[in-house]
């Protein structure tokens, strides 16, 4: 039975073919703004070429290619731009001679006639199209994959001529400019089946690997023995992944939610209903959980690609990523070289690491970055960042290009956080100051560019007259200033694509792809936003394009995908963050049981105690004290204590002198070395003190595993209520204004998520023993203890006087 594959025409010759340099001063183009501009242009091309013009013409053509003893058939299909079928361009010749001025045509100025069949590729460019001396190699391929498809339907003989057009259009001045040649069929036999030749390669790869991944993956066993409610929970993912569902799970630490989310996911792909999975993390460190998952089911005989993507910055072999050919050896030919490189590596390694993807890019001299995003296209479980599934900027559009639906499962790890991403990935702001810093590097270049500069920074200029402090406005009063960022961007992308050095090139760069952002997230505005200026703290003039709820937009990238499952030890309330995320009443949530002894753990909350701004004072910062010194000196071993704030920190620790040697602090801004080595004095064998002094929400709040004695104990001081801000404040009149409780929307759920998170780094296996004591008489009121997961309860109000008799209590029982 021959094996089928479909791909489009453009994708196999932009897969074959692509060649030359990375040049992101030449690559300025690919957002979706231009995409739509250009789509636009296309059409209003088509109708202006009269009747005998017949526009996007289908066509599809089977090739039956053998490669290694087996048969394959590779449908290649697509639409032409347009086929000229009489010879001549009618009406159109007139449209296009009265506007000649306007127009380039061919090389000599003209438009050729003839009496053959032309196929037209037209391209929309931002460049100059005066500058491009011939057309473009996969343009040029295009066309002519259209006009074997052409020939091939119409019987032409192999001396049978047919002619392909490549019609350039500058999207701005709509300057035209054409290449012509003509090939006989005989000619485009030869093309097109060096292009099978090529292509079948590929497909014998993927067709094998799939084959042998979906065996394995139908045998496959779970890689345990199932924990208490663990099966249950993978039969609701792959329940989820039939129905075409999202699924939204509350799972408390050590359900195993890991290896019960892409277990599952496995299991479908095997029986075909999934290509691909996406773990998606806040961190690049909670990957390497659903890493050490495949790993052990790869163990137990599955058959699987996975690849870590990792971030530009941690990728480039620079010290300061500069994607140009004058700048990097290994961006100049990059696409001459890359499909080697790629075809080596997923031929020999399975899982693919940031160092594979180094190594083989050292070996081929290719850009690592780019390198590992092609070959993710070849592997089956992709982990990465949220921002490649659901960033308008940097989302992977190798897979979410089109608006198709594909069979991909979206495993999005710690969901919790997506919220406060997303709202950042879908808002937009823009700083006056920086308009003034970019017309300094580009006005001696560009005096027009500089004149549209210039009128922005005044309508900047009498925004910020309107208020000394924050402001909210109108989306539509700021239309004109979107009008002339319009004109900044487009003349923007000529001088960048041009071969002019402009100072600060850099800097340059990154404020426009700023301003370009920007007006994208503007052209999306909805009454999902709200559009303010306020002043950095540094007193830098800013715009806003806030999104206050990113569910709308989360939609539109999940939408690319089959199914999607969110889960977090912390995704309470469960109806908040479906709301958030994209959930509709349609959708699942379910909450894991917890599978840990209640008998190993003791949860207490002091009730004379609070970090309430009216109540910072000495007389408090040293009762907590006191409850932390009284907490530690139970039992020896390691300890984390977590604070509202680096000050509040600071204020406790000059109460606790007396264990200064014992006590270690996070740090603003600490590097990868300074996080591992604070984490290092965790020691399992440790039989003194230990205490980590850390900030709620930080980088040791959550997704470190301190397992066994390596943390025996953690104190929670405040409620973790974020710091009052014009945005939150915002937050909370948006909610309100939309009948929900604005002040749990802005502060009350992000705080308690902080605490749930912190509360969480004790008891990690189902061996750990550990206490937790909470610092804020405010947890235990109505608003927090409905917030409560079921694994707190029961719970232990405490105070200063009864605090030491809990801990005796409890410790007394493992004696």
């Amino acid at each position: 039975m021959k094996s089928t594959t479909n791909i489009s025409v453009r994708a196999l010759v932009e897969f074959l073919l692509k060649e030359g340099d990375i040049n992101v001063s030449k690559d300025t183009l690919a957002d979706t703004k231009a995409m739509q501009m250009g789509a636009k242009l296309h059409r209003k091309i088509q109708k202006s070429m009269g009747t005998n013009y017949s526009s996007e013409v289908s066509f599809k053509h089977t090739t039956v290619v053998e490669y290694n003893g087996e048969e394959y058939e590779i449908l290649v299909e697509g639409r032409a731009d347009g086929v000229i079928e009489k010879g001549e361009f009618g009406d159109s010749h007139k449209v296009i001679d009265a506007h000649r001025k306007s127009y380039a045509m061919d090389k000599e100025g003209e438009l050729i006639c003839t009496d053959k069949v032309i196929i037209d590729e037209i391209k929309c460019v931002m460049g100059d199209v005066s500058l491009i001396e011939k057309p473009y190699m996969v343009h040029l391929a295009q066309a002519k994959c259209y006009a074997y498809c052409y020939c091939k339907e119409n019987e032409y003989s192999k001396e049978d001529e047919i002619a392909v057009r490549i019609t350039y259009c500058q999207m701005k001045t709509e300057q035209m400019k054409y290449f012509h040649e003509i090939f006989t069929f005989g000619q485009l036999i030869e093309f097109y089946d060096g292009l099978m030749s090529e292509y079948v390669k590929w497909v014998d790869f993927q067709v094998k690997w799939q084959r042998l991944r979906n065996k394995s993956a139908k045998e496959l066993e779970f890689p345990f023995e199932y924990r208490k409610g663990q099966k249950q929970l993978a039969q609701d993912v792959y329940r989820t992944i039939i129905r075409e569902k999202l699924l939204y799970i509350e799972a408390p630490t050590g359900v195993g939610k890991t290896i019960s989310t892409t277990f599952p996911a496995i299991k479908a792909m095997g029986e075909e209903l999934l290509s691909k999975v996406f773990y998606l993390t806040a961190r690049t460190t909670n990957g390497m959980a659903a890493i050490n998952a495949i790993d052990l089911m790869c163990a137990k005989g599955l058959a699987c690609k996975s690849i870590t993507l990792t971030a530009k910055d941690k990728m480039c072999i620079l010290d300061k990523p500069d994607c140009n050919p004058r700048a990097c050896e290994r961006a100049k030919g990059h696409f001459d070289r890359v499909n080697d490189a790629v075809f080596d590596l997923i031929n020999n390694e399975t899982k693919i690491t940031r160092q594979v993807i180094l190594d083989y890019a050292a070996k081929h001299n290719v850009c690592p970055f780019e390198f590992g995003l092609d070959v993710s296209i070849w592997c089956d479980v992709i982990v990465g960042d949220y921002n490649y599934a659901f960033d308008p900027n940097v989302y992977l559009r190798r897979f979410f290009q089109n608006d198709k639906k594909n069979d991909y499962l979206y495993l999005v790890d710690e969901a919790h956080n997506l919220v406060q991403r997303a709202r950042s990935m879908y808002s937009a702001s823009l700083i006056k100051e920086e308009l003034l810093q970019l017309n300094s590097y580009v006005k001696t270049y560009d005096k027009k560019l500089s004149s549209h500069i210039n009128a922005c920074n005044k309508i900047m200029l009498s925004l910020k007259r309107q208020s000394d402090d924050m402001h909210v406005i109108n989306s539509e009063e700021i239309m004109s200033l979107v009008f002339r960022l319009m004109e900044v961007v487009s003349h923007m992308d000529k001088l960048l694509s041009s071969n002019i050095q402009v100072d600060n090139a850099q800097e340059a760069r990154n404020i426009y792809f700023n301003i370009r952002n920007f007006i994208n997230t503007y052209d999306g505005i909805s009454d999902d936003y709200t559009v303010y200026t306020d002043y950095t703290t540094t007193g830098d003039f800013v715009l806003n394009l806030c999104c206050m709820n990113p569910a709308r937009l989360l939609k539109e990238y999940l939408s690319k995908g089959k199914s999607a499952v969110f889960f977090s030890a912390t995704l309470l309330p469960i109806d908040y963050y479906k709301e958030q995320l994209a959930g509709s009443s349609e959708d699942y949530a379910v909450y894991a049981q917890s599978t840990f002894s209640l008998d190993n753990r003791l949860i207490m909350v002091a009730n004379d105690v609070s970090t309430k701004y009216t109540r910072r004072n000495e007389k408090e910062y040293i009762k907590i004290a006191a409850y932390i010194e009284e907490f530690v000196n139970a039992k020896q071993g390691n300890y984390l204590v977590f604070f509202p704030s680096y000050k509040y920190m600071e204020d406790v620790a000059k109460h606790l002198n007396a264990y200064e040697d014992v006590l270690v602090y996070q740090k603003n801004n600490m590097t990868e070395e300074e996080r591992e080595e604070f984490l290092s004095g965790f020691e399992e064998q440790n039989d003194r003190l230990h205490i980590g002094m850390a900030v709620m929400g930080g980088v040791f709040s959550e997704g470190i595993d301190l397992i066994g004695n390596r943390l025996i104990g953690t104190v929670i001081v405040g409620c973790g209520l974020p710091m009052v801000c014009n945005e939150r404040e915002l937050f909370k009149t948006y909610y309100d204004d939309n009948g929900r409780n604005g002040f749990d929307y802005a502060y009350l759920y992000d705080g308690m998520n902080k605490v749930q998170q912190s509360v969480g780094r004790v008891i990690r296996t189902a061996t750990d023993v550990g206490a937790i004591l909470m610092l804020d008489e405010r947890l235990l009121t109505d608003a927090y203890i409905r917030l409560f997961p079921r694994e707190w309860y029961p719970y232990k109000v405490v105070n200063r006087t009864t605090m030491g008799k809990c801990l005796k209590e409890f410790y007394d029982k493992f004696v």
